[in-house]
């Protein structure tokens, strides 16, 4: 019999990698998302732009494809479009990402990495709020996040850093999310 420790070190859990805005801009959305979930509820969550979707796999294996879709990368700019709507839970309110070639190549390069097939093609975008809302609501969330931070399109920033999430896409209270580690891109 397998002792608890093999056991548990095999177990999957579902990863994701995120890239994440520098500190001065991920505040700025902090702050956004922060004034929209007082209104709306919606767990917390730190700003990002999904780059490969939630994927199970062994702990051990997620970090080597991690390591391996990081390396020799370089940082790149990311633009904000414009705030939009979605669908589902995790993508109820975000800000559309301009999909440039570095933004879709890095989300591409990490996905054949880790073995993600996306069912659909892929939108960069960065998540303002996770709610469960009808398609009125999300309409008054999109204009009040337009008014709360007027500049919000057409924002630019570099991407300089990814992250290695773990996300339990059951779990939409977030509380089991945790960052299991972070990159830092090449800056030329």
């Amino acid at each position: 019999m397998a002792n608890p420790t093999e056991q548990s070190e095999e177990q999957k859990n579902v990863y994701s990698v995120w890239a994440l805005p520098p500190e001065d801009v991920a505040v700025r959305i902090e702050t956004l998302m922060s004034g929209l979930r007082s209104e709306f509820r919606g767990p917390q969550f730190e700003p990002h732009i999904t780059v490969v979707g939630a994927i199970p796999l062994t702990r051990d294996d997620a970090l080597i494809k991690f390591r391996t879709a990081c390396e020799g990368r370089k940082a790149y700019q990311a633009t904000v479009d414009h705030v939009a709507t979605g669908t589902f839970f995790y993508q109820c309110v975000f800000l559309l990402i301009r999909p440039t070639p570095e933004v879709v190549d890095i989300s591409s390069h990490c996905c054949r990495i880790f073995g993600y097939k996306n069912s659909t093609p892929y939108m960069p975008h960065l998540s303002l709020l996770y709610a469960h809302l009808t398609d009125e609501e999300k309409t008054k969330v999109k204009d009040i996040a337009d008014k709360l931070d007027e500049g919000i399109t057409g924002l630019s920033f570099p991407v300089t850093r990814l992250a290695l999430y773990k996300t339990d896409t059951e779990d939409e209270t977030l509380e089991s999310w945790e960052k299991i580690t972070e990159y830092n891109l090449r800056l030329s």
